[in-house]
């Protein structure tokens, strides 16, 4: 198994068998852990890079092809799309040794019938791609016409055009420092000494960005529980709430626990954090999560956020909130989360969202604090479901400006809430609102 391989079985997973990008590519490197570091990275910026421009990947395919994209065998569709992107996007690897790896490929799955039309229009494609023009901004940044229209109406042409370039450049892993395990000038040495690149946030400074990582579990500070993989706008939901030691919390939808296991830094020993999710599944990852960052004060109990719970009825300093969503702030990471979602299924999270907060608002004790948030770009899920929230339950928002670096000043922070943009700020597309119990 070569890295031209496993890239391309990774991508047929997913294009081909709807696996989700991130499971699928994690669960093959590490598989194949014996390959090289440099061959494991190709294997990522193939599969990845392929699933951010596919939009664009199909009309070039479509322009040279004599048979339409849609009507190809799978294989071959997969194989010429991992190719194209090779050619349009790898400077470093030659034309020439794509084309002819490709149609190696062919032959060893037994294609071998098919290897003169691989060749011929990845070669077409070659000759011609120094003229290719693209009709739209769907297909230059390789993103639903539904979805570019659905931003216009919200957002200025220069917003929208950062945040698409935004998501297809490189993501950087961010990971948040808890600092009751160690304190952060330990922690960045300790990276330091693995051979990590270190960079602190500039909006948080419990965020660090890293460089450079082979495995994650290898690292002494993840071992140690002293970094938990976390996106900058999910810890400022954290901060948002100005969590008091010694309070307590429910965290309704809480896996994989990043944000329950920063309350409970903050919180310190005479707090708790109760983190629930729907899953036992789900729930141990907040289990493997609690045990390796070694914290006390918090638990992970299976529960439907659906279904009320009398006994927390009232107990709650704060409640957080971050509900099922579209995901649409965080395709820099998981492109395939574009070609999966539709305004319908938006739809049906908003109302999924507005059904958990109808039952969830109860357990916050009154003066307590509930933080709603999702990881996605649509008003529709975010800026009209907190609206509708205030209208309907007995909330105030609350002003959020003092609570967040002064970098990210919004006017909405005076109304409670903030929507965090790619490529305006550095993290995903994030958006997090705040609410005050009357």
């Amino acid at each position: 198994m070569n890295a031209r391989e496993l890239a391309l079985d990774v991508l047929l997973e997913i294009l081909e068998r709807d696996g989700l990008s991130h499971v699928v590519l994690n669960q093959a490197l590490g598989k194949y852990q014996y390959l090289e570091k440099q061959d494991r990275a190709f294997v990522t910026r193939v599969a990845e890079g392929t699933l951010e421009y596919l939009i664009q990947i199909d009309y070039v395919i479509g322009q040279y092809s004599s048979v339409p994209v849609s009507k190809m065998k799978p294989f071959i569709r997969t194989l010429l799309r991992m190719s194209v992107y090779q050619i349009l996007c790898l400077d470093r690897i030659p034309d020439s040794a794509v084309c002819n790896e490709a149609v190696k490929l062919a032959v060893k799955r037994h294609f071998q019938g098919l290897k003169g039309f691989v060749n011929g229009v990845l070669r077409t494609i070659v000759r011609e791609k120094g003229k290719l023009e693209f009709p739209d901004d769907s297909v230059r940044y390789s993103v639903p016409r539904w979805m570019l229209d659905m931003w216009r109406e919200v957002y200025p042409e220069v917003v929208i055009h950062r945040m698409l370039e935004a998501f297809l450049e490189k993501s950087r892993l961010s990971v948040r420092c808890n600092l009751r395990r160690a304190d952060r000038k330990t922690i960045k040495e300790s990276l330091a000494q693995q051979g990590i690149g270190v960079e602190e946030s500039e909006y948080s400074p419990n965020i660090l960005y890293l460089d450079g990582i082979d495995y994650l579990e290898a690292l002494d500070a993840f071992g140690r529980g002293w970094i938990q993989v976390q996106d900058l706008g999910s810890s400022l939901a954290v901060t948002a709430a100005a969590p008091k030691e010694g309070q307590y919390c429910v965290d309704v939808c809480a896996a994989p626990g990043g944000k329950s296991l920063h309350m409970a830094d903050i919180l310190g020993e005479d707090g708790f954090v109760e983190a629930r999710d729907i899953s036992e599944n789900k729930v141990s990852l907040i289990e493997e999560n609690i045990r390796r960052c070694g914290f006390s004060n918090i638990r992970a109990r299976v529960m439907d956020a659906l279904v009320f719970d009398k006994e927390s009825e009232e107990k709650a300093d704060i409640v957080l909130a971050d509900l099922p969503c579209s995901g649409l702030g965080i395709i820099g990471r998981k492109p395939d989360i574009k070609y999966r979602i539709s305004l319908e299924s938006i739809e049906e999270l908003a109302r999924l969202q507005r059904e958990i907060l109808s039952v969830v608002w109860q357990y916050v004790k009154p003066g307590g604090t509930l933080v709603y948030s999702t990881c996605t770009v649509s008003r529709r899920e975010n800026e009209e479901n907190a609206a509708w929230f205030v209208e309907n339950f007995p909330f105030k928002p609350v002003n959020i400006e003092e609570r967040l670096d002064r970098k990210l000043r919004s006017e909405t922070m005076r109304r409670g809430y903030v929507q965090l943009l790619p490529g305006h700020y550095p993290g995903d597309g994030f958006f997090l609102a705040v609410f005050e119990r009357v």
